[in-house]
């Protein structure tokens, strides 16, 4: 069982940045790929960004590609999501996942996660 917790959300003016925190118990963090989603009011949960458990490798939606970074402290059992030149649009709940390593499927896909934080709230005004 693994447990996520994201911090990191709140108001910020567009052009601005946040940084998204997402700590996981477990001391088998670094065999989980981790990734991002996020939810905006009356749309489905979106691919944002995803990590992968071995390499790092990173994956990345094209509307925040070249915006968002992913990143991971395998040391720390955290994941992070640096979110520069915020846009309105970017402005949904957040969500942290985590897949086993044994599981296969493209990355941007919510069924192939194990496990889910709650979530963070970013609004990003105009």
């Amino acid at each position: 069982q693994v447990q996520l917790v994201e911090s990191g959300g709140g108001l910020v003016q567009a052009g601005g940045s946040l940084r998204l925190s997402c700590a996981a118990s477990g001391r088998t963090f670094r065999s989980y790929s981790m990734g991002w989603f996020r939810q905006a009011p009356g749309k489905e949960r979106e691919f944002a960004a995803a990590i992968s458990s071995s390499v790092g490798s990173t994956y990345y939606a094209d509307s925040v590609k070249g915006r968002f970074t992913i990143s991971r402290d395998n040391a720390k059992n955290t994941v992070y999501l640096q979110m520069n030149s915020l846009k309105p649009e970017d402005t949904a709940v957040y969500y942290c996942a985590a897949r086993w390593l044994g599981h296969s499927g493209p990355y941007p896909l919510p069924s192939t996660y194990d496990y889910w934080g709650q979530g963070t709230q970013v609004t990003v005004s105009s």
